[in-house]
């Protein structure tokens, strides 16, 4: 570089250029030639880095080599080698002009400082992209561990950076910066607690990524498809995005259904309201005409005698229904429901099943269903829920009940 330099100038001078101006003549082409060797060395370095690591990934198993490359590190590597060939001969460019020389040396360094921060960057994505791969991690909140670490490492290459330009010590830049750490903590505030809230969701393992939650306060409801430092969001069932602060994860209420989904079933709680005046006592003959309803036949023919034995070894009056023990229509109905729902294909029948009166209301008595489906799957569970509710409500006539409805309640 010396010899060219040499010759350059000599030939300047030899033109009759003045002695400052071959000085400056002979800058520029060494300029050019620097900047001219430095693109060759990135073009051939890059092709090298990128063509060895794309055949070493093709002969390995793991995939951490190819996530490598498609996040660019072999690209951002690559770029090192003409930075330091660049800051190895730019001395000898600006061997004329020394206050050239030390503005260059600044831009140097910060480029060095932004590179590496980018070459970092791209293996912590290599290193989040690998770790969602992982079972036992997939579910975790591995973009708000990867963003705090790349928060810190900005802070540190600004502040190194800042320190350069202004030609401070980093140790003292840090000393002054310590006295607005109020006002760092001011602007940081939402990333603090975003990331404190990326722990303890981790720690508690109150969210993972693919759970379904619900938060009425942010309208969410759907599956949780990222976790990061700032934000949780929320793939809504009609394929919208909710963004939900970290934080609220820890500072509001929310539901998780992870519980149902990793359950044999899903729960049904649904009730219908009857009328009041239509629930009565059961006659004989009432009794026989519901016989004919196979699954409760038996249940009528043992619960009739049983009662008959009670009222005959009582001597009860039974000119008067109220006497002694009788079967109402409202609660064989109960019992049919029981039945039916214990014997239908879609309900699980090893969790809890139930038939079961509410409190009274002005409308009428509710009669609740409680018991759980076996398919889990919103739509299939929406289906069962249904195929239950319409054998009930088309049930109901049978028993000589009847159905609260509001408009019929304000025409009588």
């Amino acid at each position: 570089m010396e010899q060219i330099q040499c010759f350059f100038y000599d030939y300047f001078v030899s033109i009759g250029v003045s002695e400052l101006s071959a000085k400056y003549f002979n800058m520029l082409c060494l300029l050019i030639i620097l900047l001219i060797i430095t693109y060759i060395a990135d073009k051939i370095t890059r092709r090298l880095l990128i063509t060895f690591f794309g055949r070493f990934s093709e002969r390995t198993k793991t995939n951490f080599d190819d996530l490598l490359i498609n996040n660019r590190a072999p690209r951002n590597i690559a770029h090192l080698v003409p930075l330091f060939l660049t800051i190895k001969l730019f001395p000898l460019v600006f061997k004329d002009f020394p206050e050239f020389e030390t503005h260059i040396l600044i831009v140097l360094k910060v480029a060095t400082i932004v590179l590496t921060l980018w070459i970092i960057r791209s293996v912590l994505k290599t290193f989040e992209s690998y770790f969602k791969t992982l079972p036992k991690l997939k579910d975790k909140p591995i973009d708000s561990y990867i963003q705090v670490v790349m928060l810190f490492l900005w802070i540190v290459g600004i502040a190194s950076i800042l320190a350069i330009l202004i030609n401070l010590s980093f140790l003292k830049f840090f000393t002054t910066l310590g006295a607005a750490s109020a006002v760092l903590l001011l602007i940081f505030k939402d990333t603090i607690l975003g990331f404190v809230a990326s722990i303890q969701v981790a720690i508690n393992d109150s969210v993972r990524i693919g759970d379904w939650i619900t938060m009425e306060k942010y309208g969410a409801d759907g599956d949780v498809i990222e976790i990061n430092l700032s934000t949780v969001q929320v793939q809504n069932f009609d394929m919208t995005i909710t963004n939900i602060p970290t934080y609220a994860l820890i500072s509001d209420s929310f539901k998780n259904w992870r519980g149902m989904q990793s359950s044999g079933g899903r729960r049904i709680k649904r009730s219908i309201i009857l009328k009041a005046k239509s629930i009565k006592y059961l006659t004989n003959d009432d009794i026989d005409k519901l016989k004919k309803i196979e699954l409760i036949t038996s249940y009528l023919n043992h619960r009739q005698k049983d009662i008959n034995t009670f009222n005959e070894a009582k001597n009860v009056d039974k000119s008067v229904m109220i006497n002694g023990r009788n079967m109402t229509n409202l609660g064989v109905f109960r019992k049919y429901l029981q039945t039916y729902i214990e014997q239908h294909s879609a309900v699980n029948k090893d969790m809890f099943i139930m038939v079961r009166q509410l409190a009274p209301t002005a409308q009428g008595l509710p009669l609740e269903i409680y018991c759980f489906s076996s398919d889990k799957r919103w739509e299939n569970y929406e289906y069962i829920m249904s195929d239950i509710f319409d054998h009930t409500l088309a049930a109901v006539p049978y028993f000589d009940l009847e159905l609260f409805e509001l408009n019929a309640g304000i025409v009588e």
